[in-house]
């Protein structure tokens, strides 16, 4: 039956979620019920496509990504596909009208992880809006559920949102990037002779797009605000945790917050929405 298999695709994005990431499968749970296939649809999609590129060595990354790109196109037109996570993916795609632009330059971002790209501002960019803020984007035309002025309004700050969460995974990740990957995003700077004013610098430009990004949360649809503000306390607290970090320390050391700390900062969030103090 078409249904069990539909059901199996939606469950296999859920697992792929949850055992990928405990904070953002913990922030979905928090949104209306309605919202969580979907969400998982487009989480399960930008983590396989991620792990071609970062974890598949010893194979022909570049033809599996090739490969899973292509599967990728042919389940959204054809409306289905034999891979449980692309067949929940294309139905999300379908049915709130997601844009192929956003799909392309998420892909093309997961083509320059194979490349030894120099980053100058602009491939900085680039890589950025594909990486994370068409994701958010993504996840926006879910919340606004066909209501177009609503998403234009809300675009900015989504796109800013999800660049605040992919700047703070390239300082998490700075160990594994550079040291087992090769790769340095940021623009302009030699991790050879990282010190504590660069990272402060990049630390104030991640404040200023969570700043934009919590007034475009605060705006959202009752059934995904809160969910959202959940991963920005989140992201939040990791970013305040790397400030109080040394620089060579981050070069050498994956900063993580404890579970014990995420149940306490979802508790004090959980109140100030209560509270309308979001």
């Amino acid at each position: 039956m078409k249904e069990l298999f539909d059901m199996i695709s939606r469950k296999s994005s859920k697992m792929t979620t949850v055992m990928y990431s405990t904070s953002f499968s913990l922030g979905i749970r928090f949104f209306s019920k309605r919202f969580h296939d979907p969400i998982y649809g487009i989480y399960g999609f930008v983590r396989f496509a991620d792990e071609i590129v970062d974890s598949f060595h010893g194979y022909d990354k570049q033809k599996l990504l090739n490969r899973f790109k292509q599967d990728t196109y042919d389940a959204i037109e054809e409306k289905i596909s034999l891979n449980p996570i692309l067949n929940n993916f294309q139905y999300v795609v379908n049915t709130y009208k997601i844009e192929r632009e956003l799909i392309d330059l998420f892909l093309r971002s997961m083509e320059m992880d194979l490349e030894k790209v120099e980053y100058d501002q602009k491939k900085y960019e680039e890589y950025i809006l594909g990486s994370a803020e068409v994701v958010g984007l993504m996840c926006l035309r879910v919340f606004c559920e066909g209501n177009g002025q609503k998403y234009n309004e809300l675009k900015p700050s989504a796109m800013r949102l999800g660049s605040a969460f992919q700047k703070i995974n390239f300082l998490r990740d700075l160990k594994a990037d550079f040291k087992d990957l090769g790769r340095s995003y940021f623009p302009g700077i030699d991790l050879r002779n990282w010190d504590d004013t660069t990272k402060a610098a990049i630390e104030a430009d991640i404040e200023k797009d969570f700043a934009d990004g919590l007034e475009g949360i605060r705006k959202l649809p009752n059934g995904a605000r809160f969910g959202v503000y959940v991963a920005y306390v989140y992201f939040h607290e990791l970013l305040l945790k790397i400030r109080r970090v040394k620089a060579d320390k981050l070069l050498n050391e994956r900063i993580r917050v404890s579970n014990r700390r995420k149940y306490w900062l979802l508790l004090a969030a959980y109140t100030r929405n209560l509270t309308n103090s979001i």
